[in-house]
């Protein structure tokens, strides 16, 4: 069965309706309307909406003019929840992030005024171009959910999804991520050029005005939806297969490529990225193929290459594609996986 027919395959009419079924369905719609402004790059769309469904965050890389500012505006239209756009720049400091407290002359008190990080996508234009303590505060918001302004905690609305881009052709005036920021981002997604054909309809749509996208989804129904995602069963040799993928990029090999390999955050994220995924293709059940599609995208910002690696040329998708080479993919025979939806 190829990838589509996984994605794509038709559920059963009969039986009870029930909340996995629902958000395939719902899903489906919502993919299907972004996808009528945004021409191509339906892996970005794809992991985007798995981020949303397991509650991660995504760092888009990827020369300017690629639709990642646009493809964020989109699902926020799509989906109905607040969108905000922050331009990093080196001069940017946490309060223009987060917010600050504020004097108020006439009543002799604070008033806090919380910043644009208060919304339910946010998009962090050329992340690296932030200094570190700006770095440091949206860290926090990523991985707690929450920001701290004084002596108060303020929790941003669900869902929430940081989707932060940043140019691979620029270094100068740039602050390289830090490794711990990196770790919690559960994609890193490359964003390539369209194909030649998808490039002329992008250059025919830029012709025509009035292609808006419709709100199919509410960021209540959203919230429902993730609760699916959460439900969605999985097999121990499948949890087992993930851990082997992160645990083999740790091994420096003959070559000694990689200094430091992926955390378990990496294990963790391979899993809770997987079920979202298996929600999308129509699936209750979470299978290794599942797991193998998102490897490169969940594991390649987690490892850190030794000098030898990049004197050679070699990025880390060289060496996870090693990892896959080298780690075999369980095989869960079909009678023992659980029936698609209705089935």
């Amino acid at each position: 069965m190829t990838h589509e027919d996984r994605r794509l395959h038709a559920l059963d009419s009969h039986g009870e309706p029930n909340p996995s079924r629902e958000a395939h369905d719902a899903l489906e719609t919502a993919l299907f309307e972004i996808k009528r402004v945004i021409v191509g790059q339906e892996a970005m769309l794809e992991r985007v909406l798995v981020a949303l469904l397991a509650g991660g965050h995504v760092l888009l890389e990827g020369v300017p003019g690629l639709a990642k500012t646009l493809t964020v505006k989109t699902v926020a239209d799509v989906l109905g929840g607040s969108f905000k756009r922050l331009q990093f720049t080196p001069d940017l400091v946490p309060a223009d992030l987060v917010g600050t407290r504020i004097y108020r002359p006439d009543t002799g008190g604070f008033d806090t005024e919380l910043g644009p990080v208060f919304c339910n996508f946010l998009l962090a234009d050329e992340i690296n171009r932030a200094p570190a303590k700006v770095q440091s505060a949206l860290l926090e918001v990523m991985q707690e959910r929450q920001v701290t302004i004084g002596h108060d905690t303020h929790h941003v609305p669900a869902p929430f999804l940081v989707l932060a881009t940043q140019n691979p052709i620029e270094s100068e005036g740039t602050y390289p991520l830090p490794e711990a920021q990196v770790d919690r981002f559960m994609f890193k997604l490359v964003v390539d050029y369209p194909s030649h054909r998808d490039e002329v309809s992008v250059v025919e749509r830029s012709l025509e005005t009035g292609t808006v996208a419709r709100e199919v989804l509410s960021p209540e129904k959203l919230s429902a939806h993730q609760r699916a995602a959460s439900t969605v069963y999985v097999d121990r040799r499948v949890m087992e297969y993930a851990v082997a993928l992160t645990t083999a990029t740790r091994d420096p090999g003959d070559e000694n490529w990689v200094e430091f390999g992926a955390s378990p955050r990496g294990s963790i994220n391979l899993v809770h990225a997987g079920r979202a995924l298996a929600l999308l293709r129509g699936r209750d059940y979470m299978l290794p193929v599942d797991v193998r599609d998102l490897a490169r995208d969940v594991l390649r910002h987690r490892i850190v290459l030794t000098y030898e690696a990049l004197a050679a040329g070699v990025d880390a998708d060289r060496v996870l594609d090693d990892v896959l080479e080298r780690v075999p993919m369980p095989r869960i025979e079909l009678a023992q996986e659980r029936p698609y939806f209705g089935a």
